[in-house]
Order: C-alpha cells, then structure tokens, then sequence
C-alpha cells in the first residue's frame, strides 16, 4: 500500500539580509542588509533570489529584484521610491504598487504566515471570510497594499477560491 506523504511543516517567517549590486544607492542597499527580505511566503506566491539583480532602467526608475512571484513575476524595490512592486513578466516595463516599503511588506507576509493555515478541512464555506480576515491583516499594516488587480488582492482572492487552503501547499 502506498503511504500518504506527510504535510508540510507550517511556513516561518525568517529574514534573509541581501548583498545588493554596487550600482544600487546606499539608502536601499541599506535597507535590504539591515531590514533583509522575506525568505518565503506561501507556495509559489514569493520565492526569494539567490542574488539581487538591479535593473537601472525600468522606464524611469531603477528596480532591485528581489524575488520571483507566479510563473513568471518578479518582486522589486523601486530604487527611487523605495516602494515594492510586482513586475508581471521579465519582458515588462510596467511595475505595480505591491507595498509603500519594504518593512511594511515584512510585516505583511509574517502576518500572512501567522494566520496560515487558511482553512479547516471540510470547511470550505469559510474561504471568504479567511479571505477577508487577511485583507484587514494587510491594509492595517499598510493601507496602500490592497490595489486591484495587485500582488495582495490577487492572493486573497486566490485564499477565498480555495487555494492555500492547509498544510498541502
């Protein structure tokens, strides 16, 4: 007989301090050392680089990619702003608003993680209500977070169809 594998362990929030390229300002190299970025979230949402990559023109701002996000998305600093932002594919120019800084979207994946597991087994009517739960968990922390169609707003409404849904991600 086939044994089942045994569920993954429950995500931890721990902070990865990150090199960044010499070409980066001192503000945000700082930044990235000391503050460090998440190093994960849940499934494939937030995967952490090896190495930062800065791309010093992206329209008309230089980005730190921090991170990959979907199949194809990148997760960045805006150099100038100091913003995190999501970038949909590696041939986009166009970034959108993921978090005001990236102290906030710390504070907001480790919130994310502490209220994982989503769902109760058997239980799928409360896809919505956990759904909303994290929305309140995110904007509390940084009220620019929720954009439509943004890194944060497609993730709950990702946990309020079902995904996420317990220990199997």
């Amino acid at each position: 007989m086939i044994q089942p594998l045994p569920p993954l362990p429950k995500p931890e929030f721990v902070l990865i301090a990150v090199e960044v390229p010499a070409e980066v300002s001192t503000r945000i190299a700082v930044d990235l050392r000391e503050t460090g970025i998440p190093g994960g979230l849940i499934g494939y949402e937030y995967r952490p680089l090896s190495e930062p990559v800065y791309f010093g023109d992206m329209g008309e701002r230089g980005l730190v990619v921090i991170a990959t996000t979907g199949l194809f998305g990148r997760i960045a600093v805006d150099v100038a702003s100091g913003h995190v932002v999501q970038i949909s594919s590696v041939a986009s120019t166009t970034a959108g608003h993921v978090n005001g800084d990236l102290a906030s979207f710390n504070r907001c994946v480790a919130a994310v993680i502490a209220r994982f597991p989503f769902h109760v087994e058997g239980d799928e009517r409360r896809d919505g209500k956990v759904a909303h739960e994290l929305r309140v968990l995110v904007t509390g922390i940084d009220g620019t977070a929720l954009v439509e169609n943004g890194f944060w707003e497609t993730f709950c409404d990702d946990v309020e169809m079902g995904n996420y849904g317990g220990w199997d991600v």
